[in-house]
């Protein structure tokens, strides 16, 4: 079974289909799939599903792209909902500066007080970084005794080189159909990810994967993900079902609440 570590069922390209996906999960071969919010109302939305849904879980905060909106409401509703235990993580955090639709010293002070959120009600971290590695380390680094619950790079589109820094914070990584694009050309960064940190997810209704691409992703094209990745290493896809199942299980269900 597969685990799709993240989604976007709450946009409006699949809300209208929760309850189709949520039944054929198991048929498509997934056990679950982490819904992520982006920002308090997106947030809500994820916990909501949760609730509703036995196979879909939450992840909420505040994403980089939405940091100009943090307050001190959306700190309150993460610190509160941290304790469901369908919440599995805070996310999507962190820093894009490919956009830049907030200021990026707003982008910086939202990640590091949401690091601390993390750490207080003891969850992991799903960071959404973008053209924005080093200072994504620079906070990491800055914040190390708060990392205690793990850290997962989301759509990771960094370096081989980065990888190796990342490495230093104990982090995850999860890939999603952008390694089936034809431009890709992540086939050594797929290989440089330790086994043991490798994670998959669709991001969907984004980053459709070939042969898929123009139409909305959905978690069932989570499997065109592991078939690639198992292209890459040579190895039969059943072995990476297995590794990233473990591995999921491992970063978002290891800390009892």
């Amino acid at each position: 079974m597969l685990i799709d570590s993240h989604a976007h069922l709450s946009d409006e390209r699949l809300i209208g289909r929760v309850e189709e996906i949520s039944k054929s999960l198991s048929s498509d071969g997934l056990e679950s799939v982490f819904e992520v919010g982006f920002d308090m109302q997106s947030s809500k939305s994820a916990v909501e599903l949760a609730n509703k849904y036995h196979n879909i879980y939450a992840i909420i905060g505040t994403h980089p792209h939405d940091a100009k909106y943090y307050d001190s409401e959306s700190e309150e509703f993460y610190t509160q909902n941290a304790t469901n235990k369908k919440t599995l993580a805070i996310g999507e955090i962190g820093l894009d500066y490919y956009y830049d639709k907030s200021e990026r010293d707003i982008q910086r002070d939202v990640f590091a007080r949401q690091i601390v959120i993390a750490d207080k009600v003891g969850l992991p971290i799903v960071l959404h970084i973008r053209d924005a590695y080093g200072d994504a380390i620079d906070i990491l680094n800055a914040h190390r005794d708060k990392l205690n619950y793990g850290v997962l790079l989301h759509c990771y589109s960094g370096s081989v080189e980065m990888i190796k820094r990342f490495n230093k914070y104990d982090c995850y990584y999860a890939l999603g159909g952008a390694i089936t694009f034809k431009n890709a050309k992540k086939d050594d960064v797929i290989a440089a990810i330790p086994e043991d940190r490798l994670l998959v997810e669709t991001d969907s209704p984004y980053m459709t994967p070939v042969p898929y691409r123009g139409q909305p992703n959905e978690p069932k094209f989570v499997n065109l993900v592991v078939d690639k990745i198992a292209g890459v290493k040579g190895v039969d896809r059943k072995i990476i079902e297995k590794i990233t199942y473990e591995n999921t299980k491992r970063l978002f269900f290891k800390y009892d609440k």
